[in-house]
């Protein structure tokens, strides 16, 4: 329409044309404006409205991750209760091997082993019974006997003990003056 009036303007007088330019691109100014306005108005609100939804995105998206974090400090800690149990399965066979090579090493060198001098006392015990037997004696008291009666003489009350000391350097004086 625009086109028509500038080609019959066009043929007409140079002052007509003129005006019909300015008028036109006076029109073109207006509506660009109306355009720019018209944009930043509905800018506004595309621009609230992509605001919202990233903010929702947002949301789901830390959902998601916090999620997927959680299953795979699970995964994790599951995996080091695996490793610690393997590690001490293995330091079990490591102790038991170090122990069994220390024992063969200090039974190479002859040093003997808390079960061999357990049986050794039981012998040593045994024999003497069979000597106090044969001698007619009273067998001597073993180590654990007398430790066990020593520990019952000091659970007595003190006026016992020296009672008992008292009679016993007595004794002595006695026998010093004989």
């Amino acid at each position: 329409m625009m086109v028509k009036k500038l080609k019959a303007l066009a043929n007409s007088d140079d002052n007509q044309l003129a005006d019909a330019v300015r008028t036109s691109a006076q029109q073109i100014w207006q509506a660009g404006l109306g355009a720019f306005a018209k944009a930043q108005e509905e800018g506004g609100r595309v621009f609230a409205k992509l605001v919202k939804e990233g903010t929702a995105l947002q949301k789901r998206t830390q959902q998601l991750a916090n999620g997927k974090v959680g299953e795979v400090s699970d995964t994790v800690s599951k995996m080091a209760d695996s490793v610690s149990k393997q590690a001490a399965g293995s330091w079990d066979k490591l102790e038991k091997v170090f122990e069994d090579r220390v024992s063969r090493s200090l039974k190479s060198l002859g040093v003997p082993t808390q079960k061999d001098i357990q049986a050794l006392t039981k012998r040593v015990e045994e024999l003497n019974k069979a000597v106090a037997a044969l001698s007619g004696k009273k067998p001597a008291a073993s180590r654990t006997a007398s430790k066990t009666a020593t520990r019952k003489v000091a659970a007595k009350p003190a006026a016992k003990k020296t009672t008992r000391a008292v009679g016993k350097k007595a004794v002595a004086k006695k026998a010093a003056a004989k």
